[in-house]
């Protein structure tokens, strides 16, 4: 997959296998100021670490210059659906409304001392959920003329799928939240059963998506995936994984709260062996925080247990990988997989292929492409919703109205798919669906 030649974009540039970094001298967009690098200047506090796929994790070696940051991406938010700071990758400026645009910048967060230095690392405190995961947060603008409009493309005979789209479709978590509520005080009726009502087939599924908003969707994905005979197992990697502790916390009280069942309780029930044992450390939802400082000595501790697990075993020790997947903040688990090459010259990912399969194979792959490269991970995954005979439609809607809440990591799913497949996502799925459910999913991705 990865054997197109690179596009002409130069925001769009893979790093090698194994590095964070593109190799020295290779300058693929712009220089930025790279945090976390050496001492601080003398007066000035300490910056943040660990920002940047495969970001450092102690000081580099005297006169080393700066490695470039990999993908002309700037750091992935550090939870869910949470924004970039303002000004990364065409991130929107901080909203008019709490909650909405890059978090406050968390205190106690402390760059590594030197190489492999341990120090006493300071209390870190846990970050806010994302946006549209804070029930009854909603944004605070007049939606009315949007409320109509809904309730006119549905009234009487038929339905005006268009104007539904157009209304919906570039609509962010806190934006549909006020929507749906200023539908019903208008019209005294729920957006979602008029909806429902009014549509059918993948359009359906695509459209209550939007005006579930994230948290409600992710708690309809989970129940979708469990109830009934067998598994859908990509929709629990989709909704539970490399996710933060607020978001999971917001899940777990949302689907209680929906369906009066614990969330914990039916994915261990519907799963076994050492994927129930992942899932559930990963649903204790005690993952480190984004903040919390490297331990460049835990880390090469847990590179070489990692090691150890699974080279060279007749039966892999799933137990040892899947604790340390499941403890770990995505800089933990990049500075890892930047260890885990350094120490032994393999790649992690392509050693997780080959040691692992099945279910557990595609929820430590999830896991991982989630720290390392967030905007690959979603390529991958909507192109396998594509390939093949036939396309999966309910995978495919679900996966693109997730993207869609977060339009700068949208982008940058839009140009990883591009240089990884060779031609525009867009396109693609315009040959893959359509009629209105095209129409929308183009929406979504515009």
């Amino acid at each position: 997959m990865s054997s197109n030649p690179p596009p002409s974009n130069p925001a769009y540039a893979p790093p090698q296998q194994g590095q964070g970094y593109p190799p020295q001298g290779q300058q693929p967009y712009p220089p930025q100021q790279q945090p976390g690098w050496g001492a601080p200047p003398p007066g000035q506090p300490p910056q943040q670490p660990g920002y940047g796929y495969g970001a450092p994790y102690g000081a580099p070696p005297p006169g080393a210059p700066a490695p470039q940051a990999p993908y002309g991406y700037q750091p992935p938010p550090p939870q869910g659906y949470g924004y970039p700071p303002p000004g990364a990758y065409g991130a929107p400026p901080p909203g008019p409304y709490p909650g909405y645009g890059a978090p406050p910048p968390q205190p106690g967060y402390y760059p590594q001392q030197g190489y492999g230095a341990p120090f006493a690392a300071p209390q870190v405190p846990p970050a806010p959920p994302s946006p549209g995961y804070i029930p009854g947060q909603r944004a605070p603008e007049d939606y009315r003329a949007d409320a109509e409009g809904l309730r006119k493309a549905m009234k009487g005979f038929g339905s005006d799928k268009a104007a539904l789209i157009r209304i919906l479709a570039n609509k962010d978590p806190l934006q549909i939240a006020a929507i749906r509520e200023t539908y019903s005080s208008l019209h005294r009726r729920d957006l979602y059963q008029d909806i429902k009502s009014e549509t059918s087939g993948s359009l359906e599924d695509g459209l209550l998506a939007i005006v579930s908003g994230p948290l409600q969707q992710d708690v309809k994905l989970v129940r979708d995936a469990v109830k009934g005979i067998g598994t859908k197992e990509w929709a629990l990697n989709d909704a539970l994984l490399g996710r933060s502790n607020a978001d999971l916390n917001a899940i777990k009280t949302a689907y209680n709260q929906r369906y009066q069942r614990a969330l914990e309780r039916d994915v261990e029930d519907d799963l076994s062996a050492k994927t129930k044992e992942l899932f559930s450390k990963v649903l204790t939802a005690t993952r480190h925080e984004e903040a919390t400082p490297i331990n460049q000595q835990t880390i090469e501790s847990e590179v070489k247990a990692i090691y150890d697990a699974t080279e060279g075993r007749l039966v892999n020790n799933a137990g040892e990988v899947c604790a340390i997947f499941a403890q770990s903040s995505d800089a933990e688990l990049r500075a890892i997989n930047e260890g885990f090459h350094r120490r032994y010259n393999l790649d992690l990912e392509k050693h997780i292929e080959r040691e692992f399969s099945g279910h557990m194979k595609d929820a430590l792959l999830h896991m991982l492409r989630t720290a390392v490269d967030p905007a690959r991970r979603d390529a991958l995954l909507l192109e396998d919703c594509m390939k093949g005979a036939g396309t999966r439609d309910s995978k495919l809607v679900s996966r693109i109205v997730r993207l869609h809440w977060n339009p700068a990591h949208k982008d940058q799913v839009k140009r990883a798919y591009k240089h990884h497949f060779g031609q525009d996502l867009v396109t693609r799925v315009r040959g893959e669906t359509s009629g209105d459910f095209r129409e929308l999913l183009v929406a979504l991705l515009a």
